[in-house]
């Protein structure tokens, strides 16, 4: 009998053990594992419909949850070429131990380019504003969808990988 109650004692503080484990591993910060850095991105976008590819930097956290996430994107296609240089704030969330999700958006300028010539100086630099959502895995790999107004192009999707 003696023996029963041993074993019932230790498997109660095994499972004490693993559960102070468990704890201090969910209540640990996001912000641990998430890159920051420079990086690289690419995709498409709607309005003008063009492919752009870019770089960007990734802050540390800033304050709270929120970082600094600059990036510039040139796009080609639909007889222009485009220039975005976008400031971009976002509040990064942990969804599970290898993924978050970021919300954000910023300030943008836009210097457009008319490819199709004989059109004298067609070059136009103008303001822009972008909304982003985004999803991102613990090696740097991410997933991002952006909305535009003014002169930021309307619509665009991304995939990129920050180092």
């Amino acid at each position: 009998m003696k023996n029963l109650l041993d074993r019932r004692e230790e498997s109660t503080r095994w499972a004490a053990v693993c559960a102070l484990a468990a704890c201090f591993a969910v209540s640990s910060p996001a912000s641990a594992w998430a890159q920051s850095g420079p990086g690289i991105r690419g995709g498409l976008s709607a309005n003008p419909d063009q492919f752009f590819i870019g770089g960007h930097y990734v802050s540390p956290p800033l304050w709270d949850r929120v970082r600094f996430q600059p990036n510039v994107e040139a796009g080609f296609g639909d007889d222009l070429t485009v220039l975005a240089f976008n400031v971009e704030f976002a509040y990064w969330m942990t969804v599970t131990t290898d993924w978050q999700v970021y919300f954000g958006g910023g300030p943008a300028m836009n210097l457009s380019s008319d490819n199709r010539g004989g059109h004298g100086d067609d070059d136009d630099l103008g303001p822009g504003l972008t909304v982003v959502a985004g999803l991102r895995r613990s090696g740097g790999l991410f997933f991002e969808m952006k909305v535009g107004a003014f002169d930021s192009p309307d619509f665009k999707l991304a995939v990129g990988y920050t180092f």
